[in-house]
């Protein structure tokens, strides 16, 4: 398996730079991979795609301020920082760009906040980094696609309507397109929701640089399904009903966790099923055994997020799909429009 197999080609004006008016504004590519057809439909339209008792499971994780701009305090020189791990009240494992020297100082926010490169990756501040201090001095760290710096707006829409548990260094876009009064809607079609959470981190965008995609390692991202969740997902399993898995980061938790779901007694009415974290590296061949159908954004080439949605679908199926989506001009990427896999 190649990674050029995962490869296409996007018109750059398709790469959507803002989000909707409204959220549930979106189109919605359906892919039916028993017909093997696909359809045009508008989001709102995913109530007619559930049924009474079926299972929609949301990803909760709520996205920190973990950019930070500023200046190499030796040459002025721009910097731009991507804080993506907690090691301690003052250093954190970080993404910075450009390259820095060891013990190479930053000048952030405006004098604000001051650093220096520890080690590989490693970045030490001069006075302890609050979650609390990083909510005032921090920026929403959009994608490198999205060609603009972080807006007011976009601390609120690039989180979803439920995001509840802060650690995510990126949105889990699929779920950006709910709005609480379709979710409402949801609710009252008597549709179960189950929530688990998964923090978006660099295991989720780190590019594939293997040819051979099966040699590719995941970074591991923390992730939990709480006892109800699981709860939720065995009954619906067990009466062979679907479970909706809204995005790949919730695909890869339900996947992730499903050993100790379905073959362990769950513990204590307030355990967590999985509170870990997951390398879980899904590519065409695995064999899916919770996830029934998969809501999800338009992804970058050869990434491990289109390569997830390859072997939900079949390659061919969904390499179709973007090619259709691209004749019809949806709009790609994180404030971009949906695919529903059924």
């Amino acid at each position: 398996m190649k990674l050029s197999d995962f490869d296409y080609y996007l018109p750059k004006e398709l790469i959507a730079q803002e989000p909707l008016s409204k959220r549930d504004a979106s189109r919605l590519l359906v892919v039916d991979r028993r017909a093997n057809t696909i359809s045009h439909r508008q989001f709102r339209d995913l109530l007619e795609y559930l049924n009474p008792l079926e299972l929609l499971v949301l990803n909760n994780t709520r996205v920190i301020p973990a950019r930070l701009l500023g200046v190499k305090k030796d040459t002025g020189g721009k910097v731009d920082v991507l804080l993506v791990e907690r090691l301690s009240k003052k250093r954190f494992k970080a993404l910075i760009r450009p390259h820095l020297k060891i013990n190479q100082e930053l000048i952030l926010n405006g004098g604000r906040v001051r650093a220096r490169l520890a080690g590989d990756k490693v970045l030490e501040f001069k006075k302890d980094l609050s979650s609390e201090f990083l909510k005032k001095i921090g920026l929403i760290p959009l994608p490198p696609y999205i060609k603009r710096h972080p807006q007011e707006l976009d601390a609120l829409r690039y989180q979803t309507v439920y995001a509840r548990s802060p650690g995510a260094i990126a949105c889990p876009t699929a779920g950006l397109h709910f709005t609480k009064e379709l979710l409402k809607e949801i609710k009252e079609k008597k549709v179960k929701i189950a929530y688990v959470t998964l923090h978006v981190g660099v295991g989720t965008f780190k590019p594939v640089s293997r040819e051979n995609v099966k040699e590719h390692i995941m970074e591991p991202e923390e992730f939990n399904v709480s006892r109800e969740a699981a709860g939720a997902l065995i009954k619906t399993k067990e009466k062979a009903r679907r479970v909706f898995a809204v995005g790949t980061t919730t695909a890869r938790a339900l996947e992730a966790s499903s050993e100790l779901m379905f073959k362990s007694q769950v513990p204590g009415p307030k355990s967590r099923v999985s509170s870990k974290y997951t390398n879980l590296f899904i590519y065409p061949g695995y064999k899916f055994k919770v996830v029934d159908c998969l809501l999800t954004n338009f992804h970058l080439p050869k990434t491990t997020l289109l390569m997830l949605a390859c072997a939900f679908a079949g390659k061919n199926l969904i390499m179709q799909a973007y090619q259709e989506a691209i004749k019809e001009k949806y709009r790609f990427y994180s404030y971009g429009d949906a695919m529903l896999i059924v």
